[in-house]
């Protein structure tokens, strides 16, 4: 029989929905019945590709003995993280305080005022590797609430205090410099993998809010140690497995050092944050194959992630019903049975696919671990034979891979997911020349108004005809953010219109006197700590995503009021990204860009008159911390709904081009290579930038 997630909308709820688990959902009456009967609440997270969730769910959440001492001793809730991320970043920062670690399936016990007591992730059903078995550690806990109550709650109130002290910084009147920049740099490229790239040890993350911070650091300073840092990662990941190189995209994460085995789900925000970067550094470098990655990971988003609506679907499983990653990983055997002997020996060879194999089941996950030119060498070909046969199976393999089991697809809509793709897809559409990308920005941006909108009234999610929570401080960021994006790529001054209004409503909702803003409002259901979102998780802050909008926002609008709000959250994030650098990487590219200051280019005059070719030449640079603007004549309408264009107007007949940075202007110019010039040299020695780890550095 369904349980009480039965009515819900959530993908991840439903896959609980048939559980025997008395599950409520988030809520005032799970709180009600938890004081009614006097009873812990067990708070559960999670989401609906997360792999451990999955195999939690069926080694105790599906058993009905566990399921048994579940309902007779505590309230049992379940969240999507997804759809509810203010109640995932509470009781996420309850957990790794009272454990220094977290992740997913978070796993909660918290008193009948919602206050956490204990917490972890996974717990396996019996005791391993060290951790308590689940059944176990229930009747620890019931038996601890029955007999030694104090002793369970003496520590809440005390961790209560600590999160709300670490929900809200205080605020700073420190004004972020370059040479602080720098050093915030120079400590995050300290832990860099020099080897494998990425940063750190396994399990290793795509980390893109810190790889964008650092390709915008290296193309402003021009430092070419960056440079080799980013593109030696966006390398390392593009050949291992984090990559799927039959259907495009990225996976999750990968569990060892060097990208070879992944998590296999495909999260939007991974593939739309990862594609930006690599259109940035093929914008920066000119290297072909970054721009090949950008593309082939977009048209997997159009492809598979499209919603009839036109905007986008959240996220593709990490399972199937053969097992994870059964889907993409192929033994030797298979690969034979499929292609000729030539091209077979071929693909094993480019992709590394071993008799043994790297993954589950004598399996190997596709990776691109070799150069070209070794691999032909190896097999006696000549290097043009090679690329002719790994195409060939390339497709002989998508083919056979389409009849598989696919992984399930979370098919709701989330504002700030879809904002950022969004924003990644326009700017592709503009900076690699194809329309196609644009066209799917604009369509997925008018979905999200039409569903989840007005702009002044967004909500968090929809899903089967229903709005979900109100908007959080990220939706408002990352959908301004990208709304800013849209005007840059279409001059449609209606989107300017659109963010504004959302801006707005972010600054009446979420804003803190004291600088910054908070993650939920007044429209949200008040929680034990009101957040406030600095530290990156898998997508970048909330505070860091507005600030960048309202900072674009207010340079295009001429309004100090947007910039000045930016300003104030930079500030208040600052010291604690000057104490933990890699955990703010998109605060920093904020901090940076304040530092440089915004450059603002203005483009009047009609195609036809030359204004296509000014705009082609902004649009083939990578130029952080810019903003465009752009109108065929400025006529008093035009300067009011944009008042960037202001007093611009075309010279001798001619479009023409301004280029300010905060308020000093160089001179107007009605030629592409005089407006290149003013946007300064090409960074040619970028083009020999790292991609492998034998590669030399130079420059």
């Amino acid at each position: 029989m369904a349980n009480r997630l039965a009515a819900s909308t959530s993908p991840y709820l439903l896959q609980h929905a048939d559980n025997p688990v008395d599950w409520h959902e988030w809520g005032d009456a799970a709180f009600d019945r938890a004081r009614a009967d006097d009873k812990p609440v067990l708070l559960s997270i999670g989401y609906s590709a997360c792999h451990w969730c999955h195999v939690m769910a069926h080694e105790s959440f599906e058993n009905p003995a566990v399921a048994a001492v579940m309902n007779r001793d505590f309230v049992n809730v379940k969240v999507d993280r997804e759809e509810r991320p203010d109640v995932d970043a509470v009781y996420m920062d309850a957990v790794q305080a009272m454990t220094g670690r977290g992740g997913w399936p978070l796993t909660v016990f918290l008193t009948p005022d919602a206050e956490p007591f204990y917490g972890g992730t996974y717990f396996p059903p019996v005791a391993r590797h060290g951790m308590p078995g689940f059944l176990d550690l229930l009747g620890a806990i019931a038996e601890a609430w029955r007999t030694r109550r104090d002793d369970v709650t003496r520590g809440t109130r005390r961790l209560v205090e600590a999160l709300h002290r670490s929900a809200a910084l205080a605020p700073s009147d420190e004004v972020p410099s370059a040479a602080g920049v720098a050093d915030a740099a120079v400590r995050i490229a300290a832990t860099f993998d020099a080897v494998e790239g990425g940063f750190g040890g396994a399990p290793k993350f795509p980390q893109a809010p810190v790889l964008g911070f650092l390709l915008g650091r290296a193309a402003r300073t021009r430092d070419r140690a960056l440079l080799d840092r980013v593109t030696l990662t966006l390398g390392a990941m593009a050949r291992g497995g984090l990559r799927d190189h039959l259907g495009g995209g990225f996976h999750r994460y990968c569990v060892d050092e060097r990208w070879a085995v992944p998590h296999f789900e495909k999260m939007l925000y991974d593939n739309a944050q990862l594609a930006r970067v690599y259109v940035e550094a093929w914008q920066l470098t000119g290297i072909a194959w970054l721009r090949e990655v950008a593309e082939e990971t977009l048209d997997y988003v159009l492809r598979e992630l499209v919603d009839p609506s036109g905007a986008l679907h959240a996220a593709q499983d990490a399972d199937t019903p053969a097992g994870e990653g059964a889907y993409f990983a192929w033994t030797a055997r298979e690969v034979e049975a499929v292609l000729d002997p030539a091209t077979a020996a071929a693909t094993r060879a480019w992709y590394g696919i071993t008799d043994g194999g790297n993954f589950e089941a004598g399996t190997t996950v596709l990776a691109t671990r070799r150069r070209v030119e070794t691999v032909a060498a190896d097999l006696g070909i000549p290097e043009a034979e090679l690329r002719a046969r790994v195409a060939t199976a390339r497709e002989a393999l998508w083919r056979v891979r389409a009849n598989r089991v696919a992984p399930t697809t979370d098919t709701k809509l989330l504002v700030d997911w879809n904002g950022l793709a969004i924003d990644a897809l326009a700017r592709a559409g503009t900076a690699l020349g194809r329309p196609d990308y644009l066209s799917a920005a604009v369509r997925a941006a008018e979905a999200v108004l039409r569903l989840a909108g007005p702009a002044e009234d967004l909500a968090h999610s929809w899903k089967d005809g229903r709005r979900g929570a109100p908007g959080f401080a990220e939706d408002h960021g990352a959908f301004a953010g990208a709304c800013v994006t849209l005007y840059e790529a279409t001059f449609d001054p209606r989107w300017l219109g659109h963010a504004a209004d959302v801006a707005d409503a972010a600054v009446a909702r979420f804003a803190d006197p004291g600088g910054g803003f908070f993650q939920i409002g007044p429209r949200h259901a008040p929680l034990i700590v009101r957040p406030m979102a600095w530290v990156d998780g898998a997508m970048p802050s909330a505070n860091a995503l507005l600030a960048d909008a309202l900072w674009r926002l207010g340079a295009l609008l001429a309004d100090d009021r947007y910039t000045g709000l930016a300003d104030q959250a930079v500030r208040r994030g600052w010291p604690l990204a000057q104490r933990a650098p890699s955990s703010l990487g998109a605060l920093l590219a904020a901090a940076d860009a304040r530092a440089a200051g915004t450059r603002e280019i203005a483009v009047v005059g009609p195609a036809s008159r030359g204004a296509a070719d000014l705009l082609d030449a902004v649009r083939g640079r990578y130029l952080p911390g810019t903003v465009v603007a752009a109108a065929e004549r400025v006529d008093a309408d035009a300067a009011r709904r944009v008042p960037l264009l202001r007093h611009r107007a075309m010279a001798g007949g001619r479009a023409t081009a301004y280029v300010c940075r905060q308020g000093a202007c160089q001179l107007p110019v009605t030629d592409a290579s005089a407006l290149s010039a003013q946007l300064g040299a090409p960074w040619t020695a970028a083009a020999s930038a790292r991609l492998w780890p034998d590669d030399t550095a130079t420059g």
